[in-house]
């Protein structure tokens, strides 16, 4: 199971982290690629970031640096800090996980196994 949180209204410039738990008895989370997808009204999800099962990151160009992704193996968690945050933004984030997956840039565009319920993001003008 993969909960996110951290969603939220905030001011265009402004700032949000997300945060993307897991849970299950046989999740073994260090052994998982993790994703975090964004999907906004009228348009198809996109992938912002993923970290791959080694710690690799890759971002989405069109983010120009704005966001940060991270892992915390000891807390089967991932995050995503977002700065310098736009209208063109908003959206519902969600958090998705591949058992193994590639380490490269292709682990943006892989089969996912697990996807959370996802968390909104709003960015007002």
């Amino acid at each position: 199971q993969l909960v996110e949180s951290g969603g939220g209204f905030v001011q265009a410039g402004g700032s949000l982290r997300l945060s993307c738990e897991a849970s299950g008895e046989t999740f073994t989370f260090n052994r998982y690629g993790m994703g975090w997808f964004r999907q906004a009204r009228g348009k198809e999800r996109e992938c912002v970031a993923v970290v791959s099962w080694t710690g690799r990151t890759h971002y989405s160009d069109s983010l120009e640096g704005r966001f940060t992704m991270s892992r915390d193996n000891d807390k089967n968690a991932v995050y995503v800090q977002m700065n310098g945050l736009k209208p063109d933004d908003t959206a519902v984030y969600y958090c998705a996980a591949v058992y193994g997956g590639p380490v490269g840039r292709t682990l943006m565009t892989a089969e996912y196994d697990y996807w959370g319920q996802g968390t909104q993001v709003t960015v007002s003008s």
